[in-house]
């Protein structure tokens, strides 16, 4: 995501607001002062404070934009929506405990928030807490059984708690609900690696990852599944159109060694279930 500074944020913002008649109101953008004002100008509202918030998240000011929500959230505390935008904010930031707070704090107030349930569910696996995961997926797929992201986020929860084949499941039906979309199908190729079914993986991973539109996650787990497959050329030619040549010899060595453990000792090995852990993190996107 492009970055602005806090200048061009600032402007983003004041592109929002639509002054009342054609008076020169003196409006002041300061939507943490404690009254709403900044002292003597109009104070600004639930509804452009959220705008505010989303312009400064799309900006890629996010420590704004979690403040701007939470005197949203101050102005309006019976709407949950401030407490999912600043958890969301909070989940990308990577301050997962805070936004486990304000998750929650959404749910206190909306029991059934589909959006803060998968928020939530992101953070607890995030953590690395399937378990903890796993009752705010099953509120949120009663709710909504056929959305491919929310099975996306299930597959995961499945993954980490070493039910592969649960996981598979549920990543194939959210392909069937959204076909060939790149998280889903990346899931799903690792899933499949993790199970040693590594010809199927690469026959879903492999056009998409040799794509133009490719991204270095897929290119690298493409790398990881033909280490894991013993293709130690393909894994090189994926790793290296990413990495420098150090690198590529490391990644090339550890998958050399992962590929000697069995499946159930590699689901234990502690850097595997750290690759599992950021990947879980990107399928929350």
């Amino acid at each position: 995501m492009k970055r602005f500074d806090v200048a061009a944020s600032v402007l983003v913002a004041l592109s929002l607001i639509a002054l009342p008649g054609c008076e020169d109101a003196p409006w002041h953008l300061d939507p943490l002062a404690t009254h709403g004002r900044d002292g003597g100008g109009m104070p600004v509202g639930y509804p452009t404070l959220m705008r505010l918030g989303a312009a400064a998240h799309a900006g890629g000011d996010l420590a704004t934009a979690v403040g701007i929500y939470r005197r949203a959230a101050a102005i309006e505390p019976r709407h949950a929506a401030p407490f999912v935008a600043a958890g969301n904010t909070l989940l990308e930031m990577r301050q997962v405990n805070e936004a486990i707070v304000a998750y929650n704090s959404a749910l206190a107030r909306t029991e059934n928030d589909g959006e803060a349930l998968r928020g939530l569910a992101r953070a607890y696996l995030l953590t690395g807490k399937p378990e903890l995961a796993g009752q705010p997926l099953a509120v949120a797929f009663k709710q909504t059984p056929d959305d491919p992201k929310l099975l996306q986020l299930i597959g995961v929860a499945d993954d980490f708690a070493g039910q592969h084949e649960e996981a598979q499941a549920r990543y194939r039906r959210g392909l069937e609900l959204l076909p060939r979309d790149p998280a889903l199908s990346l899931n799903l190729a690792l899933s499949l690696a993790l199970t040693a079914n590594y010809a199927e993986a690469v026959a879903i991973l492999g056009p998409i990852a040799v794509a133009v539109t490719s991204s270095p996650r897929e290119r690298q787990t493409m790398a990881l599944i033909f280490g894991l497959q013993g293709n130690h050329r393909e894994a090189e030619r994926m790793a290296r159109l990413d990495l420098d040549p150090q690198a590529v010899q490391r990644n090339l060595a550890y998958y050399e060694s992962l590929r000697r453990l069995s499946p159930e000792a590699r689901a234990r090995d502690p850097v595997a279930d750290n690759a599992l852990r950021r990947r879980g993190a990107c399928v929350l996107t």
